[in-house]
């Protein structure tokens, strides 16, 4: 556990690194460019946030696998560690100026998550998660809604960047939960929205064709706060992304059977 304490702390410290540059430079002018479409943005502060994020965890723990979004990519030598980074999950919105974005780091022990840390520079929210131990918003405990029922349920989605070309569910998914929950929510920073769940203010939430580092860290705080993660058939794994639904556990199933519906 001392070892587990050490890099909590690493984590933390680099999160709330990364988010003060990130509110440093909120709506100032910002050098934005493209990667796999005109709507898949990367800009100088999402460079720079995983540089420094990378230096750190390269300076204390050398020994670490790194995988981030912005191209960083280290293998272990020997550690059973590996450091899953989005440097700033929300880059649309940053570029925008809209205020919801985040750091999310999460960490692997033998491939599977033991810590996650989401930080959130706008409104000085951190959550944390320990694999065991419970999830964390400022250093007060967290829990997910108790809500049982779909139809009172408030959720978030989000849509893929390859959106434009794809002939893929997801408008039919968006129009079949609009329809069965309450209302649902769209705010383009998948980190946050799992960090919603995990401390109620969202019941449950969907997305397809994420990448590791967007669920690494965010769906660790949900389990903790003792939700439920899967992959859309319910039986997967789904810390790759591909398919991930996270709920607060009561309404999984139905959220299941909609997908599988849609």
């Amino acid at each position: 556990m001392a070892e587990v304490d050490e890099i909590l702390k690493l984590a933390v410290r680099l999160a709330r690194e990364a988010g003060a540059l990130q509110r440093e430079r909120w709506e100032s002018e910002l050098e934005i460019d493209t990667k796999s479409s005109e709507v898949d943005l990367v800009t100088d502060v999402d460079r720079a946030c995983e540089a420094r994020i990378v230096k750190g965890i390269r300076a204390e723990r050398p020994d670490d696998g790194i995988l981030a979004e912005e191209g960083s990519e280290y293998e272990a030598r020997g550690s059973a560690w590996r450091w899953v980074i989005d440097p700033l999950d929300g880059t649309t919105n940053y570029a925008h100026g809209y205020p919801c974005f985040c750091v999310s780091i999460g960490i692997e022990r033998d491939g599977q998550p033991a810590v996650g840390v989401v930080y959130n520079p706008i409104l000085d929210e951190l959550y944390r998660a320990v694999r065991g131990a419970g999830a964390f918003r400022n250093d007060r405990a967290i829990r997910v809604s108790p809500e049982t029922r779909l139809g009172r349920s408030l959720l978030s989605t989000g849509f893929a960047y390859d959106r434009r070309d794809a002939s893929g569910p997801d408008l039919v998914h968006f129009e079949a939960f609009l329809r069965a929950g309450r209302a649902v929510r769209r705010d383009g920073s998948a980190a946050l929205d799992l960090c919603a769940v995990a401390c109620g203010r969202f019941d449950g939430y969907w997305e397809l064709r994420l990448k590791p580092w967007d669920v690494s860290a965010g769906g660790l705080i949900v389990q903790e706060a003792g939700g439920r993660v899967s992959d859309a058939a319910g039986t997967g794994d789904p810390w790759g992304g591909e398919e991930v639904v996270a709920s607060n556990g009561h309404i999984h199933d139905a959220m299941l059977q909609v997908l599988a519906r849609s």
